[in-house]
């Protein structure tokens, strides 16, 4: 799976690449050990008339996949992204959430949260990359942690907004 972010315009802006990158490094990755996989490109379009879905299989056929791709294109929050992802993963071996560290984290809590049996097959994401995205990895990191912590709060029955 691998998430899509806010994208005003027609193209694949950089966290979108980004983002598809790492699901083409964790398939191929993945492939080399012998594994099917089917990438799903998760995101509606939420700045734009065009999905987030659709900009992150075009960034990945881009950088030359050529596998099997599926497709939401209706989730407007991560929350949605898994739901309606799990639609789609029919029943796998394994699954890898692709996304920035942080964000990722939190798109795995949910997992576990809708589905605990699909929760215990989540893999490592080859998503590490020295000097990757360096000028907004403190902004990721600090929007991120406020909202891993807003979503453990939820999951502990306190109330917080803006998960």
């Amino acid at each position: 799976m691998v998430l899509g972010f806010a994208n005003r315009g027609k193209r694949p802006n950089a966290v979108n690449r980004w983002r598809a990158r790492i699901a083409a490094r964790t398939a191929l990755r993945l492939m080399s050990s012998g594994a099917t996989v089917s990438v799903i490109c998760c995101g509606g379009a939420v700045r734009d008339t065009r999905a987030e879905a659709d900009l992150l299989a075009e960034a990945l056929r881009g950088m030359g996949w050529l596998g099997d791709i599926q497709y939401d294109r209706e989730s407007v929050s991560t929350w949605e992204n898994i739901a309606n992802a799990r639609k789609l993963v029919g029943d796998p071996d394994m699954i890898a959430i692709c996304s920035n560290g942080l964000h990722a984290a939190k798109a795995r809590a949910y997992l576990r949260r809708q589905d605990p049996r699909l929760g215990g097959l989540l893999v490592p994401t080859d998503d590490y990359r020295f000097g990757g995205m360096m000028l907004f990895k403190p902004i990721f990191a600090a929007v991120g942690l406020w909202k891993l912590a807003a979503a453990r709060r939820v999951s502990r029955g306190t109330q917080s907004s803006g998960v």
